[in-house]
């Protein structure tokens, strides 16, 4: 009787957080159904965002499950693109994981505070939780493509420029709809507060995205 070689794979920290965020769309689709067809949609119709916008509270437990799913594949999309695009991006090097998480929970954290904290001392509050549920939506269902570059990058096109650029062209596509809506939706508001609106653009929308090309650069 000839012994027979097995190969045992290990399941590295890579798939244990896909099979976890796996895990948090089930889970969000069996305890909230017909809200998750609605929330597919989205960018298609946005028939989930006057649903749901103003008949329940900014945070939910359908809103938290996505929100974990979509901070944790931003972070592993980043890590991605940090080690096809930085110099010396050491494939075994994962501690940059953990900061790159860390950084993105931090900075969604307190943005959402600053938008709270600036809504309640200017007696907006109330629109401006809609517009972070708005922004929020349209962000963790653009979430859904990172899922999909991450499990194309983790199994299948291992550091592939293309996969990457055609995902972050779908992701930004899928939030500047969100934008369009959010404008058209809270115009009067927005044109009321126009310099305001320039400022948080300037300081929370845009310069997080310049520093991030600069030190990718």
């Amino acid at each position: 009787m000839e012994p027979v070689l097995r190969t045992i794979e290990s399941f590295d920290w890579t798939t244990v957080l896909l099979v976890g965020s796996l895990l948090l769309l089930v889970i969000a689709k069996n305890q909230f159904y017909n809200r998750f067809l609605n929330f597919i949609i989205l960018p298609f119709n946005n028939k989930y965002i006057f649903m749901f916008n103003k008949k329940e509270p900014l945070m939910n437990w359908f809103q938290v499950f996505f929100s974990v799913f979509q901070i944790s594949n931003l972070a592993l999309f980043l890590f991605f693109i940090w080690k096809l695009f930085a110099p010396n991006g050491d494939e075994s090097y994962t501690l940059i994981f953990p900061i790159i998480l860390g950084a993105i929970l931090l900075f969604e954290i307190a943005k959402v505070f600053l938008q709270l904290g600036n809504g309640f001392i200017f007696g907006n509050y109330k629109i401006i939780s809609e517009i972070i549920f708005s922004k929020l939506s349209y962000l963790n269902h653009s979430s859904l493509l990172m899922f999909m570059a991450n499990v194309i990058l983790t199994y299948v096109l291992k550091d592939s420029k293309i996969v990457v650029y055609l995902a972050v062209f779908l992701i930004l596509l899928i939030n500047a709809i969100g934008w369009v809506n959010v404008v058209r939706i809270h115009q009067k508001f927005i044109t009321n507060n126009f310099f305001y609106f320039i400022l948080y653009l300037c300081a929370l929308e845009i310069a997080p995205f310049i520093i991030l090309g600069s030190y990718l650069k």
